[in-house]
């Protein structure tokens, strides 16, 4: 099965996915994990995101990191997308949310939580529909949020 059956349409060019039902639950590949998983509303959203920058923005696959567990304060977080640079080290945390979700303040400051841990250089938030990402000056702990999300060589 190969389309986008009743998923909620993006603001995100259209992409091809390999999706399969059995019985009433539907999977859709994962290129990064190379495996099926679960298609969700937000896992919708992630996969298409994942194929916006790795196919328009050319962010190198190999380079992606998906919803990784790590405690935080004795709190079990995980993340959503981790994209890193060519050294190693984390250049930008993505937050996925379904396409029903209005990104808020709330879904920032989830995000923020997450970069206390990696350190990124940048933060996209997304549900599709609506995209914001901002570039971060880690030492004068502020925000600047761009009109783009950037060419994977702009980020390093």
């Amino acid at each position: 099965m190969n389309d986008a059956f009743e998923m909620e349409p993006l603001n995100l060019p259209t992409y091809s996915f390999s999706i399969k039902q059995d019985g009433d639950k539907k999977y859709i590949f994962d290129e990064i994990r190379r495996r099926y998983v679960s298609l969700s509303p937000e896992e919708w959203v992630r996969q298409n995101i994942i194929k916006y920058l790795s196919e328009d923005k050319h962010y190198p696959r190999t380079l992606m990191s998906i919803e990784k567990g790590f405690r935080r304060n004795r709190l079990s977080e995980r993340y959503d997308l981790l994209i890193y640079d060519r050294t190693g080290e984390p250049a930008m945390i993505v937050e996925c949310k379904a396409p029903v979700v209005e990104i808020s303040q709330r879904t920032f400051n989830q995000a923020t939580r997450y970069n206390e841990m990696y350190h990124a250089r940048y933060l996209l938030v997304t549900n599709g529909r609506k995209h914001y990402c901002c570039r971060i000056d880690l030492t004068r702990k502020s925000y600047e949020f761009l009109t783009d999300i950037p060419e994977y060589d702009e980020l390093t």
